[in-house]
């Protein structure tokens, strides 16, 4: 049976190429999301600052749940954005461990380095640099190249590389802003990493004292670095640390991996990586079967004479799916396997788009590992194995006797079978529509219900290809028909042939179906966004800074006779678990910290249950889609993760519509700046008072005093959505796959259909038909394709789209920008067209003779 499956590949390469694209591009696609977690798994980044320490005790950079969901299953970890911290009263229990040298510890605050023309200077690598206490110098092979220890509360230590962008060195002296206005520090000495002149992170270091005091966390460290003592085993030493810390939740790392608790981007890339590659993963997973279903159902139906054959010569069924399998494997195993280069190839790619939206650091690095190889490969050959089982199923249903008479006309209606499912298809989409409509105001059933339903239409269009497509000729039929002889030629085959009409005008459906959805959901949010940001911005200016804002200004701000409310707004995550219990699915939610004695006169939430004003350190309030998704309202308690790990159970107070445009989750200010890493603002947003001028200028003098601050009119929105452009980039990669993946599968199944009429073109032309006249006959058919195709891809996502733009907007219109929908459109449906008008041009340069004499 195998040498019969070679003798057909080698006879029928063409019938294979559809097959053989489509494992390969999906193989490739899913290497590299394997090949993303593996590295959200496994990735390190070397430790710089704490390479002189054996063993480092921090905080767990991702949030889990205590307990294991409802069944067996374990929610996925969501990261923690802010610097988890270290208590360090495990300081004295960590002392008297055996092997134990010294326990240093290490404080981070911010500490902005002001150049001589009063702007603020870069660290490494572009990221602005962090002040540490000087004792933690002794985690790092630090050593002075310049200069001496900082003596006092004026003095610092920098690195060499920050110290020659200042132009300083040691006994010069530097401005240095630490969270008020710059100060002048005198510059003790100038220190390096040994055997490291470039690190990865700028650092400036203070006395410890200093350090304590500016970051107002008594009791608690960044980090914990553990010297050993000369001949201690450091594997055996990090058991004993465990061992020591009991019961605490604090993470022991060893080797790279105490560069995650040093570099919090690298601790944090884990996580989102991970989350990131699987739903991608799964997308174009789906994709990928409906894909090379079609295809290999396409090739198996162009041989149906052949099959016919086979069995009136005695083949039983058993054997010819056999054969079909074993060719379907050999082709899935060369897709399968040449995907993963291609998939190396892309990753390069992926990751300069990843780290240029913010979603991994710079310069990180995937790691590249057999396991995404063998599993891209094993879902290859499983997915084209039981499409050829199938597809091989439906060859063998003609019996030997009919089998040539069945071959040579092609079926136009429906089986039983098939006509029963796609009835029961198209009452589920139905009922999923109406069960959303019902819960118009609920965001998270209409989301899921949204999700869902896409997926059952394009099915059932895909089962009910053949009827639909009889439809829908009845529409283009007397259409086509208007337009001379060869326009009833196209209308009479494409009516005659709704089977293959149906086959090349799915993936069609597919490619827009999925795309538009995914394109216009993303769409119609950045412009709920948009609009509930202009709409809800009372404030005319807002102050903001690259590295955060000083909670000085804040303050200077509301001095100023011009202005008559000023709000500072922090900005980070939370996780919290949906429904009761800790058990559950965690979701990341955004949250802002504001003043609400300052909040009306600068921002409108828009607030429809609940009072605002009892908003404090003990409350919260949440926005629609974040009361959906925990099933929380007024006067329920929450259970919420703030972004350090800080659990918090604060009773909801209110619910607001403006979540979208501003954040899913509203608590007090001070309480959300104490519990992040800078300790800064992200924004500041001023209202000017009645009837007075120059509020401009005023705001300008006091963003002087505070380097690096801008000032901006509260219409400048670019800052407040740069989160929903990189999300709206991750969802366009995921359209782009789909695209990429359903456009090849249009242009195979186009090809595919249009070399199988080689005979037929030949009798048309023996019948007195010209070339002119072919090509313009299948210039008709293609049309049909595309209006078949697109019209029902277009049908198919309205409803979906109709339940997202209810669970954003509240509107069932939702945001479809008509260059975007033409793109899509126009790009699948010029790709159906060339491939269909290219192959028949080239058999038509065969004589009639010759064409209708050659072998199939």
């Amino acid at each position: 049976m195998l040498g019969l499956a070679l003798t057909t590949l080698r006879a029928r390469k063409g019938g294979f190429v559809g097959t053989f694209v489509a494992l390969l591009l999906g193989s490739a696609v899913l290497s590299v999301c394997g090949i993303l977690v593996e590295s959200g798994l496994r990735s390190s980044q070397p430790p710089e600052r704490y390479a002189a320490a054996d063993v480092v005790v921090a905080g767990h950079q991702e949030a889990r749940t205590s307990s294991r969901a409802e069944r067996g299953k374990t929610p996925v970890p969501q990261p923690l954005v802010e610097r988890v911290p270290v208590p360090t009263d495990v300081v004295e229990h960590l002392a008297a461990v055996e092997g134990v040298d010294t326990v240093v510890t290490d404080t981070g605050i911010p500490a902005r380095v002001i150049g001589a023309d009063g702007a603020v200077l870069s660290g490494a690598n572009g990221e602005p640099p962090t002040g540490h206490n000087w004792s933690s110098t002794r985690m790092g092979p630090y050593r002075l190249v310049a200069g001496r220890a900082p003596a006092g509360d004026h003095q610092v230590v920098l690195d060499a590389g920050l110290a020659a962008r200042a132009g300083v060195t040691a006994g010069d002296t530097v401005a240095l802003m630490t969270g008020s206005r710059p100060e002048r520090f005198r510059v003790a000495g100038v220190i390096t990493l040994a055997g490291n002149e470039t690190p990865r992170r700028s650092v400036v270091f203070f006395t410890d004292k200093l350090v304590e005091r500016l970051a107002e966390r008594a009791g608690s460290a960044d980090a914990l670095g553990v010297l050993a003592a000369p001949g201690t085993d450091t594997e055996r030493l990090a058991d004993a640390v465990v061992d020591a810390l009991g019961e605490r939740d604090l993470a022991v790392r060893t080797g790279d991996s105490r560069g995650e608790a040093e570099f919090l981007d690298v601790a944090s890339t884990g996580s989102t990586l991970v989350l990131l590659a699987s739903a991608v993963a799964g997308n174009v997973l789906l994709v990928m079967v409906l894909v090379v279903a079609g295809t290999v159902s396409l090739s198996v139906a162009h041989r149906r004479r052949e099959t016919a054959l086979l069995r009136a010569v005695g083949a039983t069924p058993r054997q010819v799916r056999r054969m079909v399998a074993a060719e379907t494997l050999l082709v899935a195993l060369l897709g399968g396997a040449l995907g993963w280069p291609l998939g190396i190839a892309m990753i390069r790619w992926i990751r300069d788009r990843l780290a240029g939206h913010g979603f991994v650091p710079p310069d990180f690095e995937p790691v590249i590992g057999p396991l995404p190889a063998l599993g891209a490969v094993a879902t290859a050959v499983l997915t084209a194995h039981t499409a050829a089982l199938v597809a091989a199923r439906r060859a063998n249903r003609i019996r030997p006797t009919e089998a040539l008479g069945d071959a040579a006309m092609e079926r136009t209606g429906l089986g039983r079978g098939r006509l029963i499912t796609g009835s029961v298809l198209v009452v589920g989409a139905a009922g999923i529509f109406v069960a959303g409509l019902a819960n118009g105001g609920d965001f998270t059933v209409l989301v899921g219900l949204a999700n869902s339903l896409v997926l059952v239409v394009v099915i059932a269009a895909a089962v009910l290809g053949p009827l639909l497509s009889r439809l829908s000729m009845g529409l283009l039929g007397p259409l086509l028909s208007a337009f001379g002889v060869t326009g009833q030629l196209a209308a009479a085959n494409s009516a005659a042939r709704p089977r293959l009409l149906a086959a090349a005008a799915t993936p069609l459906v597919l490619a827009v179906s999925f795309a538009a959805t995914v394109v216009f959901a993303q769409t119609t949010a950045q412009h709920a966004a948009q609009k509930q940001l202009r709409d809800g911005m009372s404030a005319d200016h807002v102050l903001t800074a690259a590295g955060g804002l000083a909670p000085d200004v804040v303050r200077d701000v509301r001095r100023l006779h011009h202005v008559s409310a000023a709000t500072a707004v922090v900005k980070s995550t939370v996780v919290a678990s949906p429904g009761a219990g800790d058990g559950h699915e965690l979701v990341s939610l955004s949250v802002q910290g504001v003043d609400p004695k300052h909040l009306t006169g600068t921002m409108d939430l828009k607030p429809y249950k609940g009072d605002m004003k009892r908003l404090d350190r003990t409350t919260v309030a949440l926005s629609t889609v974040a009361s959906s998704w925990l099933g929380r309202g007024p006067g329920d308690t929450v259970r919420l993760r703030l972004g350090d790990g800080t659990p918090i159970s604060p009773t909801v107070v209110a619910v607001y519509e403006r979540g979208t445009g501003f954040a899913d989750v509203t608590v007090d200010h001070d309480l959300l700046l104490a519990h992040t890493t800078s300790r800064w603002d992200t924004s500041v947003l001023v209202r000017a008072a009645p009837g007075t001028n120059g509020v401009a200028a005023a705001l300008s003098e006091v963003a002087r005093h505070y380097p690096g601050t801008v000032v901006q009119d509260r219409l400048d929105v670019g800052d407040q959505m740069r989160r929903q452009q990189a999300n709206a980039w991750v969802n366009y990669l995921l359209a782009g796959l789909i695209l990429l993946y359903a456009g090849v599968t249009v242009a195979n199944t186009q090809a595919m259909n249009t070399s199988t009429r080689r005979r037929e073109f030949g009798l048309l032309r023996l019948g007195g038909t010209t070339r002119t006249q072919v090509m313009r006959m299948m210039r008709w058919e293609s049309l049909a394709v595309v209006l078949t195709g697109v019209g029902l891809g277009t049908l198919a996502s309205v409803p979906a789209l109709v339940l997202v733009s209810l669970a954003l907007t509240g509107s069932v219109w939702p945001t479809v920008p008509p260059l975007a929908y033409l793109a899509i459109a126009g790009g699948v449906a010029a790709l159906a067209v060339v491939a269909a008008l290219v192959p028949a041009r080239l058999l038509l340069r065969t004589s009639p003779v010759e064409a209708v004499g050659a072998r199939e």
